[in-house]
């Protein structure tokens, strides 16, 4: 496992990986090596030695600490020296593994041994021109990166859609710096892209990138940095992965998580004639040694490895029928990537038709919370899980829980199913779940026509709880046969009252009682949709007052719908019967629907649907 602190979920993502993550970082790295002459002393003020030599593995002598606690403790294969003995160590080269670390060589100038001469990670800063942050190198408003699964082959493209929201926090002129990594990790393009100067949408298309840079058929990644960036960290899309072959596959899935994990769980096995194939995307610069990506069977602690390696930002399609024969749905799997990749994607291919979908992380930090069994009566039902129930007279829905951290070896759990009015029209207990359970519930086993289900806690049989509670959704048209899938994990919804962290907020400290959605649009062949649901923890307002807002290309207000949304309820809305062809037209391409709400805080899932029985279906995503 690489030795890489990466995200906290108290404190966010690690700047400092970030950094030294980046593509332009990997090329300083290998710069700056060069000019390193041995014998060589790294001084680790900052305690980031492990990442450093894990990313970039290079020849080190001796390791020197200011801090007489951390003096004679291993750390990154040597044990760790006290500054004042530099001066003996013959060192020709001092590397100081830090940013912005004129003050540091400054301070430590009298220790340097005769003759020897300074390095500092500033060598490797990115471009003044890339940085959104002047005065500190380490904010982390300068890596606002994210990797998106990018492909144009087989008749399969991708569309990756966004908005410049950083302008809603007071961002000026805004721009991606862009490149794509082809299959084998070498570097098939690099760009700019402006982005609009208000909140406006935009999109970056595979066949555009294709004919702009001559290129071939390519699958691969692209790594987005948005240059430019206020009030928000995180580089938020949605991704079409569309037949341009005028073929019958659709999906979409959600931004890829830019921090990489050591496990990652909810990649389903196969189920009849489907074909499962994991897309394993090395997001770094090092290579992934043979025997570090292994796949198991949930529960079964029997992990299969990959006995390759897999090349720098380099792309491996890993079919799950050749790692473990004979595993069928509803077995699902957890996949061990040795925090070597970003949260990987997943495709099903079943006769002409193929669908995409995403892993989520499985977290190795978590322990069983007692307060969740004894949460507080104003609290209501505490922890909620919200999906659609898409109209039974059309769509087969089954959901699947799904374990997504290493201490759940149980999952004590109710279904609480709702109508789009909010009435409670169901309730299942579904047991004390043990970690390698097969439950895969399907709604047609349920009296309900349309609406959502709420997965929550349920401690009658035992068990505990950690609140992170995550469960696949699965959906599939009854007479097309085409499937779609997301996953996501429980909230506590729209309550003033919280609890730890809950309800969240996108802006500022919890309780989170308020909506962004983004919802794109669609076009002349497929049509945009999106279920919204009014999940609620405790008793709140009886009826939203949700509005969706239509912008276009620039960011300004074109059109807005009111869509009421009782309490425990849900609503299904289309942008082109919600504001008709003209208001979209004067929208444009660039164009976008915003839900808003200033008192409830929504979930939703959206997606395109087209008149021949394809659609895609994912978790939407708020700023």
């Amino acid at each position: 496992m690489l030795k890489i602190q990466t995200f906290d979920a108290r404190a966010g993502g690690n700047v400092i990986y970030k950094a030294l993550a980046h593509p332009l970082a990997a090329e300083g790295i290998s710069r700056l090596y060069a000019g390193l002459t041995g014998p060589v002393a790294l001084y680790d003020p900052d305690r980031i030695a492990e990442a450093l030599l894990a990313m970039y593995p290079t020849a080190v002598d001796a390791l020197f600490v200011h801090d007489v606690a951390e003096v004679g403790q291993p750390r990154a294969g040597l044990t760790t020296r006290a500054l004042t003995e530099l001066p003996a160590s013959g060192a020709k080269t001092v590397l100081i593994a830090a940013f912005d670390a004129a003050r540091i060589a400054d301070r430590i100038a009298h220790l340097l041994p005769p003759g020897a001469t300074v390095a500092t990670l500033d060598a490797i800063r990115l471009p003044a021109e890339m940085i959104s942050v002047r005065g500190r190198y380490l904010d982390k408003l300068n890596f606002a990166t994210n990797f998106a699964f990018f492909r144009d082959a087989g008749g399969l493209s991708t569309r990756l859609v966004s908005a410049n929201y950083w302008a809603n926090y007071g961002a000026g002129a805004m721009r991606l710096w862009l490149r794509l990594f082809g299959e084998d990790g070498s570097i098939l393009a690099t760009w700019e892209q402006a982005l609009p100067s208000g909140a406006g949408g935009f999109s970056i298309d595979s066949r555009d990138i294709r004919r702009r840079f001559g290129l071939g058929v390519f699958t691969g990644q692209l790594f987005v940095h948005a240059i430019g960036a206020a009030g928000h960290d995180v580089v938020k899309y949605a991704l079409d992965t569309y037949a341009s072959d005028n073929g019958a596959s659709l999906s979409c899935t959600h931004d890829a998580n830019a921090w990489p994990s050591d496990r990652f769980a909810g990649l389903p096995a196969p189920d009849g004639d489907e074909r499962v194939v994991l897309w394993l995307q090395n997001s770094h610069a090092v290579p992934i040694p043979a025997g570090t990506v292994a796949m198991d069977r949930m529960g079964a602690e029997q992990p299969v490895t990959l006995d390759a390696d897999v090349g720098p930002f380099a792309t491996v399609a890993l079919e799950v029928a050749a790692m473990l024969p004979g595993l069928k749905w509803p077995a699902q799997i957890e996949i061990r990537t040795g925090r070597h990749v970003v949260r990987p994607r997943y495709e099903i291919t079943r006769g002409e038709r193929t669908r995409i979908a995403h892993v989520n992380v499985e977290r190795d930090n978590l322990k069983a919370d007692t307060g969740i069994p004894g949460m507080p009566k104003v609290l209501g039902r505490g922890y909620l899980l919200p999906f659609p129930i898409l109209p039974r007279d059309k769509f087969r829905s089954l959901f699947q829980p799904t374990p997504m951290a290493t201490t759940q070896g149980t999952l004590p759990i109710r279904l609480d199913v709702f109508d789009r009015g909010g009435r409670k029209v169901a309730e299942r207990f579904l047991g004390c779940l043990p970690r390698d359970h097969n439950l895969a519930q399907d709604f047609d086993d349920i009296d309900v026509d349309a609406g959502h289900g709420e997965l929550v806690y349920d401690f009658r049989d035992g068990g505990e709880a950690d609140g992170w509670l995550h469960a696949l959704f699965r959906y599939e048209d009854r007479v097309s046969g085409h499937v779609a899938e997301s996953s996501f994990g429980a909230h506590i919804f729209n309550t003033v009252m919280t609890y730890r962290d809950e309800p969240q907020s996108y802006a500022g400290p919890p309780p989170g009682l308020s909506t962004r959605l983004f919802l794109k649009l669609g076009d002349d062949r497929r049509k945009s949709f999106a279920v919204l649901i009014y999940p609620a923890s405790a008793a709140w307002h009886p009826v939203s007052s949700t509005s969706l807002q239509l912008f276009d290309g620039e960011g300004r207000l074109v059109a807005e719908s009111p869509v009421p949304i009782a309490c425990s309820g849900s609503a299904m809305v289309w942008p082109h019967e919600a504001f008709g062809a003209g208001a979209l037209a004067t929208a444009g391409p660039g164009g976008y629907v915003l839900v808003r709400d200033p008192a409830v805080r929504l979930f939703g899932y959206h997606g395109l649907m087209d008149s021949a029985g394809s659609f895609s279906l994912d978790h939407m995503f708020g700023f």
